[in-house]
């Protein structure tokens, strides 16, 4: 593995990995929307990775060059609201932003979450925290 690899992963185990790919092969119906609008760096000229482990978590999709998770919401994250704060907190000390859609928003209003999203791309190349 380069050094790019090795920090883009943030230390992330094999396990970790092996979990990645199988989330990969069995996306949910808001993930496939998402992925087909920013794959193929549709999104700013910025590649984005799906299911890409980050230390212990699995990212729904991460954005390397502007150190930013998008992740979805789906109905189980209402029950899980501490845990998912508690995992934006671990992400954030590796500077990397997070941002969350409810699978509704993407599902009815993917215009404005690839909107949203090109704004954090640009202001997060504009002004990285992480430096360059």
């Amino acid at each position: 593995m380069n050094e790019l690899d090795k920090t883009m992963y943030f230390g992330a185990k094999p396990d970790i990995f092996e979990k990645a790919k199988a989330l990969r092969k069995d996306m949910t119906n808001a993930e496939k929307i998402l992925w087909n609008s920013i794959k193929n760096k549709q999104a700013l000229n910025t590649r984005f990775r799906r299911q890409h482990p980050i230390n212990i978590f699995i990212a729904d999709f991460y954005c390397h060059s502007a150190r930013l998770v998008i992740e979805l919401d789906g109905e189980i994250h209402k029950n899980q609201l501490e845990y998912d704060e508690g995992r934006t907190a671990e992400m954030e000390r590796f500077d990397i932003q997070v941002i969350r859609f409810k699978n509704e928003e993407l599902e009815n209003d993917i215009e404005n979450v690839l909107k949203r999203i090109e704004e954090t791309i640009m202001h997060r190349l504009k002004s990285p925290p992480w430096g360059i």
